[in-house]
């Protein structure tokens, strides 16, 4: 992960023990990231996730699917070097 896309998901995500039980959430709101993965994959698209929670920026929405593409490209890479 560079220091630009920790940047992005550290502006995009926040987890506070306090709140929410530590589950990870768009910084700034009590929505949790995983409502995010769990609109996408009922067929929404992120425009509509977005109208549904305004504060959220399309910026925090692209930092969270860019981690969790690198995440998986690495995944998948210790996976191919096996």
């Amino acid at each position: 992960m560079t220091a630009e896309q920790k940047r992005r998901l550290d502006d995009a995500v926040w987890v506070s023990p306090q709140r929410m039980s530590g589950t990870p959430c768009f910084r700034g709101t009590r929505v949790p990231v995983q409502s995010l993965i769990d609109f996408l994959e009922g067929g929404e698209t992120i425009d509509a996730f977005l109208n549904l929670y305004p504060p959220i920026t399309r910026e925090q929405v692209l930092a969270v699917l860019d981690f969790a593409n690198g995440q998986l490209l690495e995944c998948a890479s210790s996976l191919t070097n096996a």
